[in-house]
């Protein structure tokens, strides 16, 4: 749900003394004496009041925005003192948190105040060259009863443009959230405020004194996570503000007028010359096909160009810096460096060489928000690819990209809208959703079983398409060490006992071929011994994973990020002295043309191994989100696949000379 308001505010309004979290507000009695709270009859800790103060900077260059949040949160239980009492304030990339107060009033009305010395900062996560930092610190004294409270602001040097999110949702309910917003001021003139509204109520915005505005949402709901949710903007309640000096605007007008304008601007940009005329011509020479074609310049692109922002290309911070600005595809060629944008704009500039038609598109991002063209701003098609026009179809790549094979885009870009720019008629159009084959997890194992149900043998592991990007993304930067750490730590998460030696990783960085982990593995009681008999669990890699859905009831849909395949392949010889009693399989479970599951069980000619293979496969006809109506079926269906991995073989114990 997008809502849309706009809030004139072309004039400045008299400056008054600023609204700002300064000093901690009184505490109420009847806060104090609440004991139940007011939202959510059910919650173990409610925010009673988040305000946030919203000022907009603008430096000559760039645009920051300074929040100064103020929290007030009631407990009411032991598990609100544990979830609540420990804080964590987030911060990534260039985001600065500073001014950090905090203090704990006691149910008789004591106060503790926290002291400087017990903040500290810590890195929560880091990959592809992101940090998400945390200023972490304990409230003290905390118990059922008590309020905490606290305060800190929030630099966002990395603004995109004139626009800022404001978040409306916590982990707990919240009683009241008020943002008090003062509008962007550049060269003395105070710009139009808009505000985009998701997955929330109307509310109106007030003026203030000191040039500020403030909106009010009361009643706020938990923001609840469930397995295999849509991406957290898609569903909770956040609100897009944004500045302009520009009357309303009439979306389809915009698009016309932003899509001709892009169109000139990238066509200037994928300039050919003799030098990519030539480059194009060699690199598709005695190709044969359009597809053939593409891969070459591709692959080309790939081959003679590094992305200067990869880890991976051994270059300094200092000699990163020095590289110069391509301002041509010819530049980006010669230098054998370029930014994303730049080894893109070559590939499409090859593609316009070689007889194609190349537009360069902007994209939505599908693990951000549901894009709507009703909105007349390019804000959320914030990635880009060369579209090529291929047998009257618009297919879509990415050389630049550092985690993906040809033919497929991230999965945040598949599926998506894209922008294509035109002279005449600019257009929106879907890029297309990879099959669930592209996608693949490939288990192998070679084990064999002694008599005491001990399980040891060799495993192997391949991924593929989106499978190999996110796990690729996983081991970015990490040494032969931590990759090995990073292989065994899901195993031995499963198995206590388990043994995990000769971890290795291979084709880590090629994304022509599967990324391939395999390891040697010993689990100490795999099978269970009853007596003379031995339970023999046949889904190595299905065993001791927990049900994918536990809870009865969903809120949100349920969003896989992408169609996927696992195929299972698992031989096992048998301890000597024991036989099957049977060698029955798990009955296949039909549920097509979604997806389909399909167990097979057998056992070679002299009885020795069984052997046990496992397809599963989601989203084969791109159908990749259910919305809660359909859950029941849904998890009955996910409860009954983990109920057949459960499946297991009785083996007994044969006397000898039988």
């Amino acid at each position: 749900m997008i809502r849309i308001c706009q809030l004139a505010i072309i004039i400045a309004l008299p400056m008054g003394a600023a609204l700002e979290a300064a000093d901690w507000k009184p505490i109420d009695p009847a806060e104090l004496a609440l004991k139940a709270p007011m939202v959510d009859k059910g919650a173990d800790a409610e925010t009673l009041f988040w305000d946030v103060w919203v000022t907009d900077e603008f430096d000559g260059s760039e645009i920051h925005s300074v929040l100064n949040h103020y929290l007030r949160i009631k407990i009411f239980t032991e598990r609100g003192k544990e979830t609540q009492g420990k804080v964590n304030i987030l911060g990534a990339g260039r985001t600065k948190i500073a001014s950090i107060a905090a203090r704990t009033i006691k149910p008789d009305g004591g106060v503790l105040e926290l002291e400087k010395g017990s903040i500290f900062d810590r890195v929560l996560a880091q990959a592809e060259g992101l940090r998400i930092r945390a200023k972490s610190f304990a409230m003290p004294g905390v118990e059922p009863g008590a309020i905490i409270e606290y305060r800190w602001q929030e630099t966002r040097a990395d603004q995109v443009a004139n626009y800022v999110r404001l978040e409306f949702q916590r982990d707990i309910p919240v009683q009241r959230v008020t943002y008090h917003v003062k509008p962007l001021t550049i060269g003395g003139v105070t710009l139009g405020m808009n505000s985009i509204r998701f997955h929330m109520p109307e509310i109106e915005w007030v003026r203030e004194t000191g040039g500020y505005s403030k909106c009010t949402m009361t009643g706020v709901p938990a923001f609840r996570r469930e397995p295999d949710m849509p991406p957290d903007n898609q569903v909770r309640s956040w609100m897009l503000v944004y500045y302009t000096t520009a009357s309303a605007i009439v979306p389809q007008r915009y698009w016309q007028e932003y899509g001709k304008d892009r169109y000139r601007t990238y066509k200037a940009a994928m300039k050919v010359d003799g030098e990519i005329k030539s480059a194009a011509a060699k690199a598709i020479a005695g190709a044969k096909t359009d597809d053939e074609k593409l891969k070459r310049l591709f692959d080309f692109c790939r081959a003679q160009v590094k992305n200067k922002s990869d880890r991976d290309t051994g270059l300094t911070a200092e000699e990163r810096a020095a590289l110069k600005v391509n301002k041509t595809p010819a530049d980006t060629l010669r230098q054998g460096y370029g930014s994303a944008r730049e080894i893109d704009l070559l590939f499409g500039a090859l593609a316009i060489a070689a007889g194609f038609d190349a537009r360069y598109a902007l994209v939505a991002d599908r693990s951000d928000v549901n894009f709507s063209p009703k909105l007349a701003s390019s804000y959320f098609l914030n990635t880009h690819n060369i579209a090529v026009l291929v047998n009257d179809k618009w297919q879509f790549f990415h050389p630049s990209s550092t985690r993906v094979p040809f033919g497929m885009l991230s999965w945040q870009q598949e599926g998506a809208d894209a922008f294509i720019p035109d002279p005449k008629e600019p257009f929106f159009v879907k890029t297309a959703l990879s099959d669930a084959d592209k996608s693949a997890i490939k288990h192998k194992a070679v084990f064999k079983l002694d008599a005491k149900g001990t399980l040891e043998g060799d495993v192997t592991v391949e991924y593929s398409g989106h499978r190999a990007e996110a796990h690729r993304r996983t081991l970015a930067g990490e040494s032969a060490e931590q990759m090995v750490a990073t292989v065994s730590r899901p195993v031995k998460a499963r198995f206590r006992s388990a043994v995990v030696t000769n971890a290795k990783v291979e084709n880590a960085a090629d994304l022509e071929r599967p990324l391939v982990e395999s390891y040697h593995v010993r689990v100490t009681g795999y099978a269970q011994r009853t007596g003379k008999r031995l339970l023999l669990p046949l889904a190595f890699f299905e065993r001791n994973v927990a049900a994918r859905y536990p809870n009865s009831e969903r809120m949100h849909a349920v969003y896989f990020r992408h169609p996927w395949l696992e195929e299972d392949s698992v031989s096992i010889e048998l301890p000597e002295g024991f036989e099957t009693e049977s060698a029955d399989a798990p009955s296949p479970i039909p549920f097509a043309p979604v997806g389909e599951y399909n167990v097979k069980v057998g056992i070679t000619k002299d009885k020795r191994k069984l052997v046990y293979t496992r397809i599963f496969a989601m989203g084969r006809n791109g159908q990749i989100q259910f919305q809660p109506e359909v859950y029941p079926r849904l998890k009955k269906l996910f409860d009954a696949m983990h109920d057949q991995d459960q499946h297991m073989i009785g083996l007994k114990a044969v006397e000898s000379g039988q």
